[in-house]
Order: structure tokens, then sequence, then C-alpha cells
């Protein structure tokens, strides 16, 4: 069951976040965490905002429907989505999702702070599906080591008779590949990702140290 609290630490609309979550906590797979959730806040009329929130799979659109009645859900998934990024305006801000194919998906009036955060945990979830798929590929592409077979004499003795063959037939030189540069363990990625959303002024300084104590404080 999924903790409504968690999910108002940034003046999010209460009965919104409770509507979602009731639904959202049905929708999550096995071993799936929801890690934010920001809710529009309209500068007029706001009884039926839109809701997103970012799992450790996908980003979840919600919109009310039948005058709050019902609800339209809709997903993306993070092999889906090519980049995110967000855009500040007088009225709150524009989360932006850009598929890898398709239109891009715009969200308008959300709350600035709830913006960069929802932003800030789209951009690592992003970031760690494409550091997994980095290291699939290269597992997929490195070569099985092909196991070297002796065959014994009839004496008993191992016969070398066959490497000294393969001695004498000249080979052609060949050419050492580059070695693939070591992957950084998880901590050091996580360290790297959250200085890059600090060098860029999305979270402040104080976010940026208690975040940082916090992923240290894990090892």
């Amino acid at each position: 069951m999924i903790l409504i609290d968690r999910f108002l630490s940034d003046e999010q609309d209460p009965k919104a976040v409770e509507k979602v979550l009731g639904k959202l906590n049905d929708m999550l797979t096995s071993n799936e965490e929801l890690i934010y959730l920001a809710v529009q806040k309209k500068p007029a009329v706001n009884l039926l905002p839109d809701c997103i929130a970012v799992s450790t799979r996908r980003i979840f659109y919600c919109e009310p429907a039948n005058l709050g009645m019902t609800m339209n859900f809709k997903d993306i998934s993070w092999k889906s989505v090519k980049e995110v990024s967000f855009k500040e305006g007088l009225l709150g801000s524009k989360f932006i999702c850009v598929p890898q194919q398709g239109e891009n998906i715009v969200t308008d009036y959300i709350p600035k702070v709830q913006a960069r955060k929802l932003y800030q945990a789209a951009y690592e979830q992003l970031e760690n599906f494409k550091e997994e798929q980095r290291k699939q590929e290269a597992e997929e592409k490195r070569p099985a080591a092909s196991p070297v077979t002796v065959n014994a004499s009839p004496q008993g003795f191992a016969d070398y008779s066959h490497i000294e063959e393969a001695v004498v037939v000249p080979e052609p030189a060949a050419v050492t590949a580059p070695a693939a540069p070591e992957h950084e363990d998880e901590t050091t990625v996580k360290l790297r990702k959250l200085k890059t959303l600090y060098d860029k002024q999305l979270i402040t300084q104080e976010e940026y140290e208690a975040k940082k104590a916090t992923i240290l404080d894990s090892l």
C-alpha cells in the first residue's frame, strides 16, 4: 500500500493525490516503486487537476474525466522516452516528455517546486535505464571464451602435437582492441548525476548536500 503523506510534501492537492494513488496502487508491477507525484494547479478553477507520477519503470499521466467521476490513465515506459525537460513560466511550469516516436507530451500549470522535483526524479530514472541498457549491450557484445581441449595420448600423456603444428602455420597479426572502459559503480553514477543537477541549478545546495549524504549513508 502506498503511503499518501510522502506525496504531499510540496503542497500537492490532497484530494487529487488520494484519488490517483488509489488507482496507481493497483497498476504498479512487481518491484516497481513510485518515486514522485506532481499535481497541476490551474490559475482559475482547479477542481479537476491532472497529475503526473514517476516510477522506476515509467511515467504515468492521470487525467480526470466525466466531471471527476472517472480517471483516464496512460503511461510511457522509459524505453520509449528520449528525454525529459521542464520550462518555468509566470503561472507555473511545463513538464515536457520527448518520446522516441510521436509528438512531445506537454503538461502545463505544474507548480515550480513540483516541476523541478518531477524533472529530477524523471531524469534520474531515465539515466538509470540508459545505464542498464549500456551494460546489457556490452555484455551481449562480449565474446564468449572458447575452451582449449587437450587430447590425451595412448600412453596417458597430453598430446601437444596439434599445438606445435598450429605454431608452424603463420597467422596474421591480431589487432588488439582497446580495453572496454570499466563501468562505474552505482554509487558513483548517482553522485555524478546529482552533481549534474546541482551544476545546472535544478536543485539547491541544501538539496544537493542532503541527497549526497543520503547516498553516502547507504554505503
